[in-house]
């Protein structure tokens, strides 16, 4: 491809004037095609993902064109050679702007969209306010001595105030509106913009022939309360954030490159190109795929992998972006940029399953797809009627816009953000932080959960196994020496001593051998930490790896005192009570880890668990939820990893501790607060208790207007009442969702028996 220069504004992702060239942004994928990623601005509801998807489909060269509703990211597949500005043209047509795909400009679409909703909210409920002290002294009036040239004045008043904040708060209904006629589809905006502003209209003819009632305050309030709706849903919606902003952070931000002359260059991560040295430090992340020249240590993989044993590396040995450098200075010699590494092999992955999840429709908005063409219905129909049996047409559109407010779907819109608010802040006092609009449903729809198990089941950090066999004088030790350390395990010694109160300043003479641990003078003897040949207890080691084969060794000494202790991660306290929950809700639950089959068989064995999966890759996991779903299980996926994040995107609901990497952060639904695995099971009962409300609340708004609507055709509502009959549903609906934030059901510890069947691989179950 010819390179093409892109203008800096561009290319910092701020809105630009000049002509963009797409084909610069276009890159190769499979099977001779390009692929192109466009950040959309302008989508208000899951009903625009047909619309766009249907609306580019004819552009010429166009295989396949896939929005992503979480992250506004539309992924366009074209022949090579095509012209991408094509598809992009026909979006414009449709209502809509398309950017190449940046993670400033999503930020800067997300910020813009929530502000703008937030001001336009505040303008309306102003307005209201202010329009409905007129007419209460209109209504006041009207049964006492008001003159009509005072009542008029109001009127005007109403009408100077409710036009412009029509104008402006309304302009998000009205333009999805115009873009869905244009679409040739009748989405939830269309009978909402046609109630406001008949009801403006009907109000001017009234005011202006000097009639009793006017409607502004309907319209202006029909409005308040439906932005609040759409202020709800947007702060609930958590946008992803552009993966390879997550992948910087993840493989840190600079390399140390090995220049030519021997010194060392600090480049940024994505300047690293096939071929180049780099050193790497103990307690560093390696920025990409490489080979290791010089050097001995040991790679830490437990974010990548799943695998919680350290792997020796020297000379020769493969290691992989994201892994960290445990205790030697290492030379590696990049076997691939930073755009091709594993970290980018995980990426092509996570992209294809969110944008295979992105396609879910919200409860709400099915339900919209069949209440839009019934409302237009009724109203023209109500219309016809009156004015076939003999009604003058003032008062057969009047009642027609009465109909169309007190149809109007502001119940429908607030039924289900009112409840994922009421449930979000019940789930964050259980520990869960919900991320994702439409997770409460997806989390509640589930019936099979799969866990992670390094990090998951187990605690994030390693923790001292053989705590009761150290001395408190030699931990005590322990943890002072690890304060020069850079050795990943020294934290876990530093928190071990502090949690039982033992003194961890410093020493003041300690140095660091790297590679091999930490040596001080302590009151005149000589102490050490680290490998258990360094501190000459390499018997002692033996006898306590073999004891717990899943562990790491590290010794302490004190002149001819020797202790050593084991690390490893241990099984939450909580695990085997929150796996016996979830049976008990009637879920089933496997485990499935990067890990070797011993910690894996171990630890289904602790927790109860019969059926699990070792030694998984990223790409075995995906595969797996893809199995689980094609026999007709919904997952929640419960992870922590990199190697976690395509199966988080890819199942049908997804949760993550808060402690986890930033990809698998971003992937999922909701994450869990703390060190605790039971707010997965509170997750569950509580977005299953929501789900019931939400459905609840959607009759409630259907059986509102089974007995309005009824009435309104019969003319005997204004659109006065109408509007305050909306407002009811509207309260009623609210008041409901309350109900969302009880309490989950008794929170103690529940004892988990060990099951009495055989315990299978998950390869006899979902092959």
């Amino acid at each position: 491809m010819i390179p093409v220069s892109v203008s800096p504004a561009l290319a910092a992702g701020v809105p630009t004037t000049d002509r963009v060239d797409y084909s610069a942004f276009v890159t190769p994928a499979e099977d001779g095609a390009c692929r192109l990623d466009l950040a959309v601005d302008g989508i208000t509801c899951a009903a625009c993902i047909r619309e766009i998807e249907d609306g580019v489909a004819g552009a010429p060269g166009l295989r396949a064109a896939r929005l992503n509703y979480t992250t506004r990211r539309l992924t366009v597949t074209l022949d090579e050679g095509a012209d991408a500005a094509a598809a992009v043209a026909r979006l414009e047509r449709l209502g809509y702007r398309a950017y190449p795909f940046t993670q400033s400009r999503e930020e800067a679409i997300e910020s813009a969209e929530t502000k703008d909703l937030l001001t336009r909210l505040g303008v309306a409920a102003f307005a209201a306010m202010n329009i409905m002290l007129l007419s209460v002294s209109v209504w006041s009036g009207n049964v006492s001595d008001i003159d009509p040239e005072t009542r008029d004045l109001f009127h005007w008043l109403s009408a100077l105030i409710a036009i412009p904040a029509v104008a402006y708060s309304g302009q998000p209904f009205f333009k999805a509106a115009i873009r869905s006629i244009r679409a040739g589809g009748l989405g939830m905006d269309v009978p909402i913009s046609l109630g406001v502003l008949l009801a403006v209209g009907v109000s001017l003819w009234e005011t202006a022939h000097s009639a009793t009632h006017a409607y502004f305050d309907s319209a202006v309030m029909l409005l308040a309360f439906l932005l609040a709706g759409r202020v709800l849903d947007q702060a609930m919606r958590k946008r992803t954030r552009a993966v390879a902003g997550n992948l910087i952070a993840l493989r840190g931000d600079t390399a140390r490159r090995i220049d030519a002359d021997g010194g060392v260059t600090e480049i940024p991560v994505l300047a690293v190109k096939a071929g180049e040295r780099l050193a790497v430090r103990p307690g560093d992340r390696i920025a990409v795929d490489g080979i290791v020249e010089e050097g001995t240590s040991e790679i830490d993989a437990s974010l990548v992998t799943g695998e919680t044993a350290h792997e020796p590396v020297a000379p020769g040995a493969t290691v992989h972006s994201g892994t960290l450098n445990v205790s030697g200075a290492l030379v590696v010699r990049a076997t691939a940029a930073a755009e091709s590494s594993l970290v980018a092999e995980v990426n092509k992955l996570l992209d294809a399953a969110l944008l295979a999840k992105s396609r879910y429709v919200r409860i709400a908005d099915r339900a919209a797809r069949l209440y839009s063409p019934v409302v237009h219905a009724t109203a023209l129909l109500t219309a016809l009627g009156w004015l076939a049996y003999g009604a003058g047409p003032h008062f057969a559109i009047l009642t027609a816009v009465a109909v169309l407010i007190i149809t109007c779907p502001c119940a429908l819109g607030l039924a289900v953000p009112a409840v994922q608010v009421v449930v979000s802040g019940a789930l964050f006092k259980a520990g869960v932080l919900l991320s994702a609009g439409d997770g409460v449903e997806r989390i509640a729809a589930c019936d099979t959960v799969v866990l992670d198990k390094t990090g998951t089941l187990t605690t994030p950090e390693a923790r001292i196994a053989n705590r009761a066999d150290a001395p408190d004088d030699l931990l005590a030790l322990a943890a002072r020496l690890a304060q020069t350390s850079s050795h990943p395990l020294a934290r876990a010694l530093m928190l071990a001593a502090s949690r039982d109160g033992l003194d961890t300043s410093p020493l003041a003479d300690a140095r660091e051998e790297p590679g091999r641990g930490v040596v001080a003078r302590f009151e005149g003897v000589e102490a050490r930490l680290g490998s258990a040949d360094f501190c000459g207890a390499r018997e002692e080691a033996a006898r306590a790896l073999a004891a717990d084969p899943d562990a790491t060794a590290i010794a302490v000494s004190l002149g001819e005192r020797r202790a050593v202790l084991t690390l490893r991660q241990t099984l939450k306290d909580d695990a085997a009570a929150t796996v016996a929950r979830l049976k008990g809700m009637g879920l089933a639950v496997l485990i499935v880890s990067g890990d070797r089959e011993g910690p894996v068989s171990r630890a289904a064995a602790a927790v109860g668990i019969e059926t699990w999966h070792a030694g998984a890759k990223p790409g075995d996991k995906t595969a797996l939820i893809e199995s689980l779903t094609a026999q007709g299980r919904r997952v929640l996926m419960v992870g922590d990893g990199l190697n976690d994040a395509p199966a988080l995107a890819a199942a049908h609901a997804s949760l993550s501790p808060i402690s986890a990497s930033h990809l698998a952060q971003t992937c999922a639904d909701a994450l869990v607060v703390g060190d605790r695995l039971l707010p997965v099971a509170d997750a569950v009962a509580l977005t299953r208790r929501a789900l019931r409300i939400m459905r609840q609340n959607l009759w409630l708004a259907t059986l509102y207007n089974l007995v309005a609507v009824p009435i309104a055709v019969a003319g005997f509502v204004t659109p006065l009442v109408a509007a305050l009959a909306m407002s009811g549903s509207s309260i009623v609906v609210t008041v409901n969702a309350l109900r969302a934030q009880a309490r989950t059901r008794s929170r103690a510890p529940v004892r988990a028996g060990r099951s009495a069947a055989p315990r299978r691989r998950l390869e006899e179950v979902a092959p």
